[in-house]
């Protein structure tokens, strides 16, 4: 997760993510990072419409928590406004150009990690910035691909 003001922690998740995994994500370091970066509770969290992220309890749990930031509205093909997607690719770029390469999980897992908190700020400060000309091109190509 990340802001204009700051990266989050990398999240870590083993195996599938799922609505329970997804509400602990929440709960643990969504929620906590929000009220830090956000005191003001004027935050917005941006999340695509994967399952997970769609399901009862999870709404049921973003219900509870609206006075504290919104959840933008996203419609259900989205993949060039997700800025996350941006850095996912960031993160690939650098682990896969490691030498030598993580050769286990916990190699991976060090790796990632390693690449998370070496992002520059520029970086995610720039795929903020660039929401509104995303939305731009989106709208100029009629929902198709904007080349982000």
């Amino acid at each position: 997760m990340f802001s204009w003001h700051s990266l989050g922690a990398l999240i870590i998740v083993e195996g599938t993510m799922d609505q329970h995994k997804y509400a602990s994500v929440l709960a643990d370091h969504v929620h906590p990072y929000m009220r830090i970066i956000f005191p003001q509770n004027d935050g917005i969290y941006q999340q695509d419409n994967a399952r997970c992220h769609t399901a009862r309890s999870v709404c049921a749990w973003f219900e509870e928590h609206q006075d504290e930031f919104t959840v933008l509205p996203w419609p259900a093909i989205s993949p060039d406004l997700n800025q996350i997607e941006n850095l996912w690719d960031h993160l690939d770029r650098v682990v896969r150009a490691m030498d030598p390469q993580p050769r286990n999980l916990a190699q991976l897992t060090t790796a990632l990690e390693s690449a998370w908190l070496n992002i520059p700020v520029n970086t995610f400060r720039n795929l903020i910035d660039s929401l509104h000309a995303r939305l731009a091109a989106v709208r100029s190509a009629k929902g198709g691909y904007s080349g982000f």
